[in-house]
């Protein structure tokens, strides 16, 4: 339980609450897709899934210095 509640920072708790902001929201005005998602919106952050967390948007760059480049000629098109 202290390693699930150590990986917490402020982005993550804020999409909790809007998650269940969403929730409470749908179930006053009775639109239960607005429920469904916000039952979304708030599991993602209690699993630490999306696009924000776990380093799901990292890309890889290569490091290496040597690149292959060729020189380019233009033709003038009249």
């Amino acid at each position: 339980m202290k390693n699930y509640l150590r990986g917490w920072n402020f982005m993550r708790i804020i999409r909790l609450v809007l998650g269940i902001v969403i929730i409470v929201q749908g179930i006053q005005v009775q639109q239960w897709m607005l429920v469904v998602l916000g039952g979304l919106f708030t599991l993602m952050p209690l699993f630490n899934i999306g696009c924000c967390g776990a380093a799901g948007c990292n890309t890889t760059y290569s490091t290496s210095k040597a690149k292959n480049t060729e020189d380019i000629t233009y033709e003038e098109v009249k």
